[in-house]
């Protein structure tokens, strides 16, 4: 079986901020986001300098995150995004022996402040403008879209909301990719990504616009629970009292309301999915000081959607999502098909 996903692509570089430089080299980071604004808010009608020690840099980005996993899990990837143009950024290399890469465009920045406490993101976002039907056809060429996409098992496009270009692009392949002629056999994914940030008439009209593809190809909308009440009250349906507790009432809801295969939603301790004819919950194995948690929505997507190409149901599917997912917040690695397996044998209870 074969995927291909896109289109993002950021290089995320993970930094301490200096509190106190020693003679020695050594140093103590800025504790906590509350130290840091103490700090900022002091400087008011002065000026102040912050020096920044980047501890990694690594591949960013829901498109390539989403698409690793699914390379480690064993699944065919073709990737297409803003990886670095028209050199491949190094931190996309080891990715790259995975998984057949196209980039499109220069890779996002994000300088990640990290603290003990959270993170602060600070992203320089213009480049993935490149990322545009024009340079997708210049860059991969329309016959190579066509194959690509008509071949794939699954088909993810994800992080819609920082991608100004993507529903040019989802208009694009309806016209030119997606056949009115014959269903696709596949399976199309698509995560919207923190819609927050975009207007809800622009939110509005990206749901409407699903039920298009759905006509052509099997569905699923997947959404972390802040992007599900987000969608829920763009769509004007009831928002449960206690979301989290109802997550599958409210995955059925919009379901219904966009007339699509399947939605997805994976709170932080919990995961549910409706389609037409079965609704599924799932607890997941939380874990209270996870090693990693960036990410860690791209590894359920991963594992959800493996479970369904695969044919299993949609509670083994969740299973599949939520033991990849926390498999990784505890290693900070991607699992194997046999490390998936071994993890979901014995999969620990939530914490707290």
């Amino acid at each position: 079986m074969s995927s291909v996903v896109g289109f993002d692509g950021f290089v995320d570089h993970i930094i301490a901020v200096v509190d106190k430089r020693h003679a020695d080299g050594q140093y103590d980071a800025v504790p906590t986001i509350a130290a840091m604004g103490d700090k900022i808010r002091a400087a008011a009608g002065e000026s102040s300098n912050y020096e920044l020690i980047v501890k990694q840099s690594k591949l960013g980005g829901n498109g390539p995150i989403m698409a690793n996993a699914l390379a480690r899990l064993g699944l065919g990837v073709t990737y297409i995004g803003s990886l670095g143009y028209p050199e491949i950024h190094p931190v996309f290399r080891d990715f790259s022996k995975r998984a057949r890469v196209i980039s499109v465009a220069e890779s996002g920045q994000t300088d990640a402040l990290e603290f003990q406490d959270g993170k602060i993101m600070l992203g320089k976002y213009g480049t993935l403008d490149d990322v545009n039907w024009d340079n997708l056809v210049a860059r991969v060429g329309l016959d190579t879209l066509r194959t690509t996409f008509g071949g794939a098992t699954l088909i993810g496009m994800v992080n819609w909301t920082m991608l100004s270009g993507m529903g040019s692009i989802w208009r694009h392949l309806l016209d030119n990719v997606f056949s009115t002629e014959s269903r696709h056999k596949g399976t199309l994914f698509i995560d919207l990504a923190d819609p927050e940030k975009r207007t809800p008439t622009d939110l509005f009209a990206a749901l409407k616009g699903l039920a298009e593809f759905e006509s052509r190809i099997n569905l699923i909308l997947g959404m972390n629970l802040k992007e599900a009440l987000q969608v829920a009250s763009v769509l004007k349906l009831r928002i449960p009292t206690d979301p989290e507790s109802d997550v599958s009432e409210l995955a059925t809801s919009i379901r219904e309301e966009l007339e699509i295969g399947c939605a997805v939603i994976h709170p932080r301790r919990t995961a549910a999915a409706a389609t037409a004819t079965e609704s599924a919950h799932f607890q997941g194995p939380f874990i209270r000081h996870p090693k990693i948690s960036t990410g860690a929505g791209d590894h359920f997507n991963a594992g959800f959607c493996l479970g369904r190409i695969l044919g299993l149901g949609l509670a083994e599917s969740l299973c599949a999502g939520v033991t990849t997912s926390g498999y990784y917040v505890r290693s900070a690695e991607s699992p194997t098909l046999t490390d998936l397996a071994d993890f979901a044998a014995t999969l620990p209870g939530s914490e707290g």
